[in-house]
């Protein structure tokens, strides 16, 4: 990296409309670890940490801090010899969640390990879930042979709380990782919780955004107002954290681009910023770049702005490592994805155009929700910056967007004439680079697209009324009698039926609440007892004989009697009382 005396870089000079991936100066930084697998086995661990309640509790981790102090960093460090690898082995649960959250302060832990150890102690790369099985119980066998009275469980109790934890340790030191440590498990474990931030695609584009900027750290960093600093953005974020819980790779990597390791201009973890700074890394990055800094699945997290409070995620990101999908065919999977739009104006629009009050682009969708219109005015924009448009959590049967560019008036006084148009697809802007994508409407207005990876969502389903049902399923109906030789329909069943997202019938839901015969007489049926009501689940859609007239689907879900349901809901609310 080289530094131009006039301040500007050859990037936005030349390459302005280039993407990421084809920037000599960003493809000819490399690291010393595949970031990529990396990122996904740390978000799996601090899934596993929050999940991980008894973690959570202050003697636990304060135990943990202790066998980290005087177990683990002397045991690792013995273990650790100059221009030899690091030993492939991996400390107790507890304790490799201090350690990681150590690494990430690089400024403590380095001064941390030259004080007590004389060098700096890495931490092994090991990524693959079989390898790190090995490791901790190769660690159990050097642990028990070298500290025979530790044990390497940790056996504190989580009952027992402290009432000065940071005094149950001695030093200063141990009770400021305390502090780091139950900071981060409650920041670190809420911001990357999304399932698309596992997907390889988005941590691919996660890692070139981050060498933008390590790039963009090297150039402006001087150029920085006092008191200032860089903000990183969510995917950078991740892959910078990464990068520091590998402590030697990351202190050689950043001497190797020119870059200090202390990086003190960038905000640290959980620090807290204020908007002013997000807004100077947004105009250094379009300077740079020409792109909007914020991206789908790239924002600046609500935690660390000064002033902003946790916002509850307006979409469900439930995952699980099964699909009820694949035991019930008949269920529609469903997809979702975040998009984002950015607009900038071209200054030259003012000169060609004298009024742009009347113009505006609207958004629709290419495919579904054919009535959906977002409408935004192209004077709400600024000139030369960009500016986000819209902020969408989308299906990705949608296919993608459409932006129209408008303007009010035509043939009829309310309506609006279209001028120009452009499309971004969603399967487009996955094969982009950085999943973003940008184009030009009516000639001087510049959108840019940006997707996260789509990721299986939880199912919707609604339950619709349906007709009165026999015992054997067909509909009460003259159509079905005459099909029987006017035998009579026993049974009289109240059915549902269960649609998905996409309309499609997924069940059937009967519940039987009568008994009798039914013939064109219009026999009055018998009301059943209660305890011998019964619900059933039939999965699939019905078999349509006439019109709408059918018959219930043949494979039965589920079926159980109302005495049964009370039983357990009985059970489950008496076991919920002991324990209040």
């Amino acid at each position: 990296m080289s530094d131009h005396p006039d301040g500007a870089s050859e990037i936005s000079a030349s390459n302005s409309s280039r993407s990421l991936a084809e920037l000599p100066e960003l493809t000819a930084i490399r690291f010393g670890l595949d970031l990529v697998s990396a990122a996904r086995r740390n978000i799996l661990f601090l899934r596993t940490v929050s999940d991980s309640l008894w973690l959570h509790h202050t003697p636990i981790v304060v135990e943990a801090i202790r066998r980290y102090h005087d177990v683990w960093m002397p045991l690792i460090s013995d273990l650790t010899a100059p221009d030899f690898p690091l030993p492939m082995i991996l400390p107790p649960f507890d304790v490799e969640w201090v350690w990681f959250c150590h690494t990430l302060n690089p400024v403590s832990y380095r001064e941390y390990c030259v004080r007590r150890f004389s060098k700096v102690i890495g931490r092994a790369v090991i990524l693959d879930e079989e390898n790190r099985e090995y490791a901790v119980m190769r660690c159990k066998e050097i642990w028990s042979a070298e500290f025979p009275s530790e044990s390497f469980e940790n056996e504190a109790s989580s009952d027992s709380e402290e009432e000065d934890p940071v005094g149950a340790i001695v030093d200063e030191e141990g009770g400021d990782l305390l502090k780091e440590v139950m900071e981060k498990r409650k920041w670190l474990c809420s911001v990357f919780e999304e399932p698309y931030r596992c997907e390889v695609v988005y941590l691919i584009a996660a890692r070139q955004r981050y060498k933008a900027f390590l790039y963009l750290a090297h150039k402006r960093l001087v150029a920085l107002q006092s008191g200032s600093c860089l903000v990183p953005a969510s995917d950078i974020l991740l892959m910078w954290l990464t990068h520091q819980s590998y402590p030697t790779v990351y202190v050689g990597d950043m001497k190797a681009l020119g870059l200090d390791v202390d990086l003190e201009k960038v905000a640290m973890v959980s620090q807290t910023v204020k908007e002013k700074e997000f807004e100077e890394i947004r105009k250094l990055w379009d300077t740079e770049f020409n792109q909007p800094y914020e991206k789908a699945g790239g924002e600046i997290t609500s935690l660390s702005l000064e002033g902003a409070t946790s916002a509850i995620s307006p979409v469900y990101w439930v995952e699980s490592d099964t699909d009820v999908n694949t035991k019930y065919r008949s269920m529609l999977p469903r997809f979702l994805l975040e998009a984002c739009v950015f607009v900038k104006l071209n200054s030259r629009i003012k000169a060609l155009q004298k009024d742009i009050n009347r113009d505006f682009i609207r958004l629709r969708t290419i495919r579904c929700h054919s009535e959906l219109k977002l409408d935004k005015s192209i004077s709400s924009f600024p000139y030369d910056s960009w500016k986000k448009a819209w902020h969408l959590y989308c299906e990705f049967g949608t296919k993608g967007v459409i932006i129209e560019y408008r303007r009010q008036g035509g043939s009829c006084l309310k309506g609006s004439t279209l001028q120009d148009t452009v499309s971004f697809s969603w399967n487009d802007l996955l094969r982009a680079d950085s999943l973003t994508s940008e184009k030009k409407i009516s000639q001087h207005v510049n959108i840019v697209a940006s997707i996260t990876p789509p990721v299986q969502a939880p199912y919707l389903l609604k339950c619709v009324p349906d007709r009165v049902t026999d015992d054997s399923g067909a509909m009460i109906s003259d159509v079905i009698l005459k099909m029987n030789s006017y035998h009579p329909q026993e049974g009289r069943w109240l059915s549902r039926t269960v649609l998905d997202h996409a309309g499609r019938v997924c069940f059937v839901i009967r519940i039987r609440v009568g008994g009798g015969f039914w013939r064109r007489g219009g026999e009055t049926p018998l009301a059943v007892k209660w305890e011998e009501r019964i619900i059933e689940i039939r999965e699939g859609s019905w078999s349509y004989v006439a019109g709408s007239i059918g018959r219930a689907p043949g494979m039965f879900c589920a079926q159980v009697t109302l005495p049964k349901i009370l039983g357990v809901f009985i059970m489950a609310s008496s076991k919920a009382l002991g324990h209040i």
